[in-house]
């Protein structure tokens, strides 16, 4: 793109593409236009860029908001993985990052000493799964025994699961330490519930993958 200021979109055209909730475009609109004034852009190749640009934009929108939905820890990735110091074998590793088991709605547990990375190795795949446009979300148990309590005060329990498991993935952390109880609970172990059909799948810290209902 030029260095030089770009003029102003026209009013007109500005308006329009908020009318059309374009932020991405539009905010890209003045400079490419200015661009392709100054090389001679065929007018397909200016709108093709605009509707690229836009895609691009609601993409790394809703990949941002599918993150914080999840309500992730860390925010730690495979890009950060070192999968040579992990105690999981390789051939396991490689398999699970497939994420097939998601799809197949299996669960998933990890077990191991506190410090061994469960939780990295967790976070890392609930990231993987977000970016394949599936929805994650991430308890520690005690967050989730917590939850549990708040509504079990008003009965509405049941709705409040029925959301969690909207989700393609549930990851619980932290789990084996203490038992849960009518107060939001410690642990710090993983362990997992058996996969039921047609259910979300569950990741644990030493975790499940949550079950979907579709």
């Amino acid at each position: 793109m030029s260095t030089a200021a770009a003029p102003p979109l026209p009013v007109e055209v500005e308006q329009l593409m908020r009318q059309l909730k374009m932020p991405y475009a539009r905010g890209l609109a003045p400079e490419l236009l200015a661009t392709a004034k100054a090389q001679r852009w065929e007018p397909v190749e200016i709108v093709k860029a605009l509707l690229v640009e836009e895609v691009a934009g609601r993409g790394r929108s809703m990949l941002a908001q599918r993150r914080k939905t999840a309500g992730f820890p860390t925010g730690k990735t495979f890009a950060a993985w070192d999968p040579t110091v992990s105690s999981i074998p390789a051939p396991t590793q490689q398999a699970l990052q497939t994420l097939e088991w998601v799809h197949r709605r299996e669960n998933l547990v990890v077990c191991g000493p506190s410090g061994t990375g469960k939780t990295f190795f967790l976070e890392a795949l609930g990231q993987a799964v977000v970016e394949t446009g599936r929805r994650v979300v991430w308890f520690t148990l005690e967050h989730l025994g917590g939850l549990v309590a708040a509504h079990r005060a008003d009965d509405t329990v049941t709705k409040a699961v029925a959301r969690i498991l909207r989700a393609e993935l549930v990851v619980i952390d932290d789990i084996g330490l203490l038992p849960v109880s009518t107060t939001p609970p410690k642990g710090s172990t993983a362990s997992s519930t058996p996969p039921t059909r047609n259910a979300p799948s569950r990741c644990h810290r030493t975790s499940t993958r949550q079950d979907s209902t579709n």
